[in-house]
């Protein structure tokens, strides 16, 4: 039997259960589909580091005299051309459980169905899918402390090693992979499954056990850097999981309660769609709001006045990533601040993040704008200047993205020198106003 292994966010060989499907048929095309709906919107340093995995991915293959077959357009179409091209009777994938993939993935299937083509949906990218975990009586977790202990209990398969054996096709005309260009400055991690896993083992055996102690701190290299790498499916949570399985120290349980937020916040994603773009607690949509304006793109370009929210803004035009602790802190100034809502802030995180990831980032920004599950409480306004000075105390963080404060005594003191700002708000008014805003419509 002939089959299709269609690649979306799986880009590795190992443990791939899909895969492993499609090689027990017989032969397998591998396929990758550049669909304009998701290629067009991504920024520019997320298409670069895609087409850094896809790269990556063909020469795992051609390690084994295969390649990436890339073909571009309509995925509904395209699957469909590429399996008839090869006489597939079924398009092996793993599930997505996203918005928008969910639709996609039904139109394919119907498209192929009317040919007489399956499609063969096994695994997906997280350790246990979406849906999966409710409570007693049906209803989904929007809490995340008893849908975690949910979760752990459901439990998860032990990874799988890579097919071997299969016989690969490919097709007459397929497209080059893309080669798209980077901002100036920008510089990306290394993509694919052994970088993967490279940093994976060397984040497991030198960084694990200070892992809860240091996450928190950005001018220390304390996090494990894998979301982009969780993103493209380069290494599964599964992998990681196993790992950790035999680790007990505060560190592991930490760095395991991570996976376990982001398949939470996957799994709200999958029950309320349209949280990806609208207020999960909908109340929140009648609070007033300003529109973006001058503040806002200096928010965005890392003038505000604000050492560490100037410094995470300027980590993510420079790296294509943030760290999390500072997200917070910049999507807080934001909302609180500049009183601008949380959509605006998440699609300019979208645009450059490379691990942008649309349910953990959207939800991450709806936890910090009170509208969310397990809402910090909207009265929780974070202090930027406090932030700076408790996570960041020796200021090293803000001395490497702020060039300006590098030799300031105190990088975390507002005011004009060196070419740096003025803060554009007194936090403390601006406190004061979203308490007010939020207060008319309790």
């Amino acid at each position: 039997m002939t089959s299709v292994m269609w690649f979306r966010r799986d880009l590795r060989l190992s443990d791939n259960p899909a895969l492993v499907e499609a090689c027990a048929d017989g032969e397998v095309l591998p396929l990758f589909v550049i669909d304009p709906a998701l290629w067009g919107p991504a920024g520019r340093p997320r298409r670069s580091y895609l087409a850094a995995s896809l790269a990556a991915l063909d020469a795992s293959l051609r390690r084994r005299r295969a390649g990436l077959q890339v073909v571009r357009g309509d995925p509904a179409r395209r699957v469909l051309l590429a399996a008839k091209e090869v006489g597939a009777e079924r398009v092996h994938v793993a599930a997505d459980h996203g918005p928008y993939g969910r639709v996609r993935d039904a139109e394919v299937e119907k498209a192929l169905a009317e040919e007489g083509i399956e499609l063969v949906r096994t695994g997906s990218p997280y350790a246990v899918a979406p849906g999966r975990v409710t409570k007693d009586d049906g209803e989904p977790y929007r809490v995340f402390t008893p849908f975690s202990k949910a979760w752990a209990a459901h439990g998860w398969r032990g990874p799988i090693d890579a097919p071997t054996g299969a016989g690969w096709l490919a097709l007459a005309d397929p497209v080059d992979l893309p080669e798209p260009s980077l901002p100036d400055g920008i510089d990306l991690p290394e993509a694919g499954e052994r970088a993967a896993h490279r940093r994976w083992t060397e984040f497991r055996d030198e960084r694990l056990t200070s892992y809860r102690a240091d996450r928190d701190k950005p001018g220390v290299d304390g996090t494990s850097r894998l979301s982009v790498h969780l993103k493209y499916g380069e290494i599964h949570p599964r992998t990681l999981l196993a790992d950790l399985a035999s680790r007990t120290g505060v560190g592991a349980a930490a760095f395991r309660s991570e996976l376990a937020w982001r398949e939470f916040y996957a799994d709200v994603l999958w029950h309320h769609p349209d949280s990806a773009r609208e207020y999960l607690r909908p109340e929140f949509a009648a609070m007033a709001y300003d529109e973006p304006g001058d503040a806002f793109t200096a928010w965005q370009r890392g003038r505000t006045g604000f050492p560490v929210v100037d410094a995470g803004m300027r980590q993510l035009r420079a790296s294509g990533w943030m760290h999390n602790r500072v997200r917070m802190i910049v999507a807080s100034f934001l909302v609180k601040d500049l009183h601008v809502e949380w959509q605006h802030g998440a699609r300019h995180f979208l645009h450059w993040l490379v691990d942008g990831d649309l349910a953990s980032n959207n939800h991450g920004w709806q936890w910090v704008a009170g509208s969310g599950t397990d809402a910090a409480p909207y009265f929780r306004v974070f202090n930027p200047l406090t932030q700076g000075r408790t996570f960041d105390p020796d200021g090293s963080y803000v001395r490497r993205w702020v060039p300006e404060l590098a030799e300031d005594p105190d990088p975390h003191a507002t005011g004009a020198r060196n070419g740096y700002p003025d803060p554009i708000v007194d936090h403390a008014e601006e406190r004061r106003e979203a308490l007010d805003r939020w207060e008319r419509i309790r």
